[in-house]
């Protein structure tokens, strides 16, 4: 009875905001500085699919109408999805795998790497090789990805990854890695400004092929990450009991960070660095729904896209000619919630 009771309290719960979630979406393709109606949206959405497209005219729609719809705001509000999505479920694992609630996807470096490969892509105007995601975004991800394999090296001592290593060499690399692009910055003041954006991440570069392949490698990453919800579960408890049980705590916990390490790494050469989104929606998730993963997981994608698209929706929608990065939007409503996490957690750290 209370079984039945508490699954369909989660499955109402999880209609809901998956339902807010689709609100905010049509809402983010309908605001913008051209109005279009929402019975010209549904259409032009319903115009484009295999089967709809029989039934529905476009021939009393304006072309610049179906253009802002189908080629800017439609990709723009599906690549803050998948990003979304993504960083928040890395969110919730880091958070899961290092005990701790002030974890975020970039605590081992990976933005830093990003960075400073983007960095290096923009100061030395690499031609545009790879065609369907740009230089920036292509130099973003190698550098994400070696300054991982850094990391997870530095932190290796005899065949483990010991968490406090593993933490404290990410901290040092994120250090290390953020005056070395100062010091570039200071020798190449023309190039300040593109670099500087870029960190703050954006979605306005958004095409098909960017969200085709974020898609694919959110939707599959996600997938593997929550068949080890009752590994991470056993783990937030107590490793030593996780041990008895026969769950090989190392190894897990060296697969879940891999695997959300990887994730973000492509989200942030796509996107840019989105700062807040991994640390705040887990807890806003973890609220509805306690500290058991198996529903956490799913509530946390839920919400790292109602907490993306809106954040993209406003970056665009707040200044009448011009836009802001939604990282800004992201830290004004991170911030806040971090003081208040770390007021609330001050009595357990370790100053």
């Amino acid at each position: 009875m209370i079984k039945t009771k508490n699954r369909l309290k989660f499955n109402v719960q999880m209609f809901l905001v998956i339902l807010l979630l689709f609100v905010l979406m049509v809402g983010s393709i309908l605001f913008g500085s051209v109005h279009i109606s929402i019975e010209e949206c549904f259409k032009i959405l319903g115009g484009h699919l295999p089967v709809l497209n029989q039934f529905i005219s476009l021939d009393q729609i304006k072309d610049s109408h179906i253009t802002i719809v189908m080629d800017l705001r439609l990709p723009r509000m599906l690549l803050a999805l998948f990003a979304g999505m993504g960083l928040s479920v890395a969110g919730c694992v880091y958070q899961g795998v290092f005990s701790n609630p002030m974890a975020d996807p970039y605590l081992l470096g990976v933005s830093s790497g990003a960075a400073l490969g983007a960095t290096f892509a923009i100061l030395l105007q690499i031609p545009n090789a790879f065609a369907a995601v740009g230089s920036v975004s292509a130099m973003a991800f190698i550098g994400a990805i070696l300054v991982l394999l850094f990391v997870f090296s530095m932190a290796k001592s005899k065949g483990k990854m010991p968490t406090i290593t593993l933490i404290l060499s990410g901290i040092a690399i994120n250090y290390f890695i953020s005056s070395f692009i100062a010091l570039l910055m200071l020798f190449n003041r023309q190039q300040l400004e593109n670099v500087y954006f870029w960190t703050l991440g954006s979605f306005k570069d958004a095409n098909w092929t960017k969200i085709i392949f974020l898609a694919m490698v959110v939707v599959i990453t996600l997938l593997f990450i929550y068949r080890y919800y009752r590994e991470l579960n056993m783990i937030m408890v107590s490793e030593e009991q996780a041990r008895t049980l026969g769950v090989s705590t190392e190894k897990v916990k060296k697969i879940l960070l891999i695997a959300a390490s990887l994730m973000v790494a492509v989200i942030v050469a796509t996107c840019g660095i989105i700062g807040f989104v991994g640390l705040i929606t887990p807890h806003a998730a973890r609220l509805m729904t306690g500290p058991n993963h198996k529903k956490l997981i799913p509530f946390s994608m839920v919400f790292g896209g109602i907490f993306m698209v809106l954040s993209d929706t406003l970056a665009r929608s707040i200044l009448p000619n011009a836009e802001i990065s939604v990282g800004i939007i992201t830290a004004l409503f991170g911030v806040p919630f971090f003081l208040l996490l770390l007021r609330k957690s001050r009595k357990t750290l370790i100053v």
